[in-house]
């Protein structure tokens, strides 16, 4: 959890936090046409009505210029990175695609079905966008992945030390030491998700604090504790993060996730101001301009992609 890849994590609320008007009546979905195949990314088939729907989301972004051209550009990109996230299986869960889709929701005041009514009267359609969403949010980790062993995301002494003189001071962020609670609920069982999810709940009223949780665990069926260690807060990936900062009686309200239902219990959190805490800080915020930004490194690896890729537009 605390680890490069989801160091880089937290930021990706950013990629999906898009400008979209909840105004339906602006925006009429596109007449039913016949579907065509419109570009092949390594044998993957890109179709017209792919790109029509692609077309109809950025119009909800208010993208101008020639939106079908920039839609297939797209598409082909998406391909060559879901291929690689499925090839390398980095792929985010569906769980965590279906969290952001609601969190998106909520964002802009509208329950699930309200946006994927908007959605689908736009011509996008909640599938689509949930697509877009999973590689938006598996992308980053992964070139994370390949360029975290890189001094790209590791500061030298040299330039630790050059920031430091900048701020004139070391920069404070939190410091929490957490364990991680999961009431597993196995693949062939998901039905029983929300009993597991009442029985987590109910469970974090008698967690006895962090050097008793092995012995409460043993106390329930197939429950597992994670040491997850010392985690600092600009380390929390984005689904944790808001809970951690809610937690009251030292456990967070639940989440269900592909393992089960979990919680997280906060062992001990502190203010910290040390070399490791500002190099966390420092990277955390090179980080979050890139998310603004181009990440070079994110250009290099598609480039890297697509000049071995076999592309066919028609």
């Amino acid at each position: 959890m605390a680890s490069a890849k989801q160091g880089t994590s937290f930021m990706l609320a950013a990629v999906i936090a898009l400008s979209l008007s909840v105004s339906p009546t602006f925006f009429a979905a596109p007449a039913a046409a016949a579907t065509s195949v419109v570009a092949v990314v390594n044998k993957t088939a890109i179709t017209s009505g792919d790109v029509a729907r692609r077309a109809a989301f950025l119009r909800l972004q208010r993208r101008g210029g020639n939106t079908q051209k920039l839609a297939k550009e797209q598409l082909v990109d998406e391909a060559l990175k879901r291929q690689e996230i499925s090839r390398v299986g980095m792929s985010v869960s569906t769980s965590d695609v279906d969290a952001a889709f609601e969190r998106f929701a909520a964002s802009n005041k509208m329950t699930t079905a309200q946006l994927s009514g908007v959605l689908d009267q736009a011509g996008v359609g909640a599938a689509h966008f949930k697509a877009y969403i999973a590689v938006s949010m598996s992308w980053p980790r992964l070139v994370n992945a390949r360029y975290a062993a890189g001094s790209k995301n590791k500061l030298s002494n040299q330039e630790l030390v050059t920031r430091l003189l900048e701020k004139k001071q070391k920069p404070v962020t939190t410091e929490y030491f957490l364990k991680q609670i999961i009431f597993v609920v196995p693949a062939s069982k998901k039905g029983i998700a929300g009993k597991r999810k009442a029985e987590a709940e109910k469970s974090r009223a008698s967690f006895p604090g962090c050097d008793q949780a092995m012995v409460f665990a043993k106390n329930y069926l197939d429950v597992s504790v994670r040491d997850l260690g010392r985690v600092l807060e600009p380390e929390l990936p984005p689904d944790w993060k808001p809970l951690i900062e809610k937690a009251s009686g030292g456990t967070t309200g639940t989440r269900v996730t592909e393992r089960g239902v979990e919680y997280l219990a906060i062992c001990n959190q502190r203010q910290v101001s040390d070399d490791v805490a500002a190099e966390v800080v420092f990277r955390a915020e090179d980080l979050g301009k890139e998310s603004e930004g181009e990440n070079p490194d994110s250009d290099k690896y598609l480039e890297e992609l697509r000049s071995k890729a076999q592309i066919v537009i028609q």
